[in-house]
């Protein structure tokens, strides 16, 4: 063909191309001149920082395989409310690059070199639960050895995405993601894979948490799920923490005091229903325990129902009734003291059970009698009032109400037996109310 080049002159030109454009042939290798006794001659890798930008392949039609691990160093922040999981990791990126490699023997056995991360290709490894910028320190080096083997390593602080449960709170366990990815690169491009086992990377992070911080580490596990965008694939490795936090600082601060507070209101059952300080007393408890709550408010999750306010507000849900419990009895005694109405059989007959459940009351009176020609020493272990009575045994509320004085005694005196018997029978309830809750919750905390 006219004009054109010959066969030979067209084979030669490809040769002579082929050795002189870097990344070609032997032209890989560095050249040891460089390294001498003042350190490293940039310009022995000058042509390996000029491919920078492209990613070290000799065929693009082959992916880069980069193995990924990491060590979670330090767990900083649970955010409830935001749902937010804020940790601190030390990642590790390794890959190969075939431009970079020496002759050991010729470079005075020089294995490793540390090279500016600036200055070479880099995967664009993130992570997709992260939910801020990537706060790694500038200036950070990679680690290169004579076969190309490049290693990058960079402590970052992530804030990522958790789906938090704080229902069992303080006894709570929770489960994260961390998902890495390329955001360029498909699987045609890049294969992301693992350098170390999963257990060893949850033996090297428990080792590090376990001295530090409110949380410790359960375990690591891991999934390889692919990522479908579109029509692309992205390679990912999921790996999935467990978690769980260390209850003593809250069941110190908030656990104990809270059954302090409701044993002793249980214990104040035991002053006596006549005494003018059982009111007062379960009062300024109730108080106590609201002061107690608004204190330690910032020690709970501030957002959600977790089940420790739950029982917190069933705490106070028991003082409240023992103070109503209260108030009932001394309403029943001041009404015994003061305007005692006739009792009804059926209630003077319960009495009389109560007082001595082996009777079968035959004294008990009839439905008309209304308990008014009984004689207290119906009753085993009845008492003569005397404070009582003497309130209102007085001859002209006697008259007044159209009874005798002695009758009028003996009906106080079963209204007093029966306030007793109230008391008794509502304070069995109230423990019974109380256990029952307590096991309760610490059943559901112990699921």
């Amino acid at each position: 063909m006219k004009g054109g080049w010959p066969v030979g002159g067209r084979v030669l030109l490809c040769l002579t191309v082929s050795l002189l454009l870097p990344g070609r042939g032997d032209t890989f290798t560095i050249n040891c001149s460089g390294f001498d006794q003042y350190g490293v001659d940039p310009a022995a890798f000058q042509a390996v920082f000029d491919r920078k930008a492209f990613r070290p392949v000799l065929n693009y039609s082959n992916p880069t395989h980069v193995n990924i691990s990491f060590t979670l160093s330090a767990i900083l922040e649970v955010n409830a409310q935001l749902q937010l999981l804020t940790s601190f990791l030390w990642m590790n990126v390794m890959w190969d690059n075939p431009f970079i490699s020496w002759n050991l023997e010729e470079c005075v056995s020089l294995k490793n070199l540390t090279v500016s991360a600036e200055n070479v290709w880099l995967p664009d490894i993130f992570i997709v639960e992260s939910m801020d910028v990537d706060r790694a320190p500038p200036g950070l080096t990679a680690f290169v050895n004579s076969e190309g083997r490049m290693k990058y390593d960079r402590p970052v602080r992530v804030t990522s995405i958790c789906n938090l449960d704080i229902f069992y709170f303080p006894f709570d366990q929770q489960n994260c993601t961390f998902t890495f990815s390329s955001f360029l690169y498909t699987v045609d491009s890049m294969l992301l894979g693992m350098d170390k086992e999963v257990w060893e990377i949850t033996d090297t992070s428990r080792n590090l948490i376990q001295t530090q911080g409110e949380w410790e580490l359960l375990g690591i596990t891991k999934a390889t799920p692919k990522m479908l965008v579109g029509s692309n694939v992205y390679d990912q490795i999921m790996f999935y923490v467990a978690i769980r936090r260390r209850p003593s600082l809250y069941v110190i601060n908030l656990l104990v005091p809270s059954g302090f507070l409701i044993a002793i209101d249980a214990l104040s059952f035991y002053l006596p229903a006549e005494s003018e300080n059982r009111a007062p007393f379960k009062i300024t408890l109730l108080l106590g325990y609201n002061v107690f709550l608004l204190m330690m408010n910032d020690l709970l999750p501030a957002s959600g129902t977790p089940l420790i306010s739950v029982y917190f507000a069933l705490c106070l849900s028991l003082m409240v009734v023992s103070l109503l419990e209260t108030i009932f009895i001394t309403y029943l005694l001041h009404l015994a003291t003061t305007q005692p109405p006739p009792m009804p059989w059926w209630l003077h007959s319960l009495l009389l059970y109560w007082a001595n459940p082996r009777t079968c009351c035959p004294t008990a009176p009839q439905k008309g009698n209304k308990g008014l020609n009984l004689h207290p020493a119906h009753l085993p272990g009845v008492k003569e009032p005397v404070e009582l009575v003497g309130k209102v045994s007085g001859p002209r509320e006697a008259e007044l109400n159209g009874c005798p004085e002695s009758t009028r005694a003996q009906l106080v005196d079963l209204w007093v037996q029966f306030s007793h018997m109230m008391d008794t029978l509502l304070f069995c309830l109230y423990l019974l109310f109380m256990a029952t809750s307590v096991v309760t919750v610490i059943i559901l905390w112990n699921t």
